[in-house]
């Protein structure tokens, strides 16, 4: 099967979990798979330290998205500066996404529709529409639906919906 044509590829950084991540992610999203697992060698030793034969990085596609899982070592994190954002087109959706990548993650980071799964990357679980509701050009209907969203930990589409119509 031909390789996706995407010219931007996020790339995302674990210690050791590149492949087991990669995994978790695949079966929670269609139109996903596993492209490549890719080993450490001897080669480079001394900079990477990793022993060879372990995994080094993991292509895969996230819901057609092509992506990469690489091994790099404990010296950097995620941080909610970067997330992926996850848009949904109905309360289900929305439901399913928020419960199985928030399974294990931190409940602390969890408000307005961001999450931090196990690994600590951050995601922004939310209504394909949510814009037209948080930008509108009636401001008064914004406002309250922006109000809604800050009480909020998980979307919920009606009742952002009702916020925003005033109900």
């Amino acid at each position: 099967m031909a390789r996706l044509a995407s010219r931007i590829q996020p790339c995302l950084w674990f210690d050791t979990q590149a492949e087991e991540a990669a995994r978790f992610y695949t079966g929670i999203f269609p139109q996903s798979r596993i492209l490549s697992v890719s080993h450490f060698s001897e080669v480079g030793q001394e900079h990477h330290g990793k022993p060879p034969g372990s995994v080094m990085a993991v292509s895969f596609t996230l819901d057609g998205q092509e992506m990469l899982a690489l091994n790099g070592g404990p010296q950097f994190k995620f941080s909610p500066a970067v997330s992926l954002m996850v848009q949904c087109d109905s309360q289900a959706e929305i439901d399913h996404y928020w419960n199985a990548l928030g399974e294990g993650g931190d409940p602390a980071a969890q408000q307005c529709g961001w999450l931090a799964d196990r690994y600590g990357l951050s995601w922004q679980v939310t209504p394909r529409d949510w814009e037209r509701l948080l930008n509108a050009p009636d401001q008064a209907a914004s406002r309250r639906a922006w109000a809604a969203i800050h009480t909020m930990k998980k979307l919920d589409i009606a009742a952002l919906q009702a916020a925003f119509d005033g109900r």
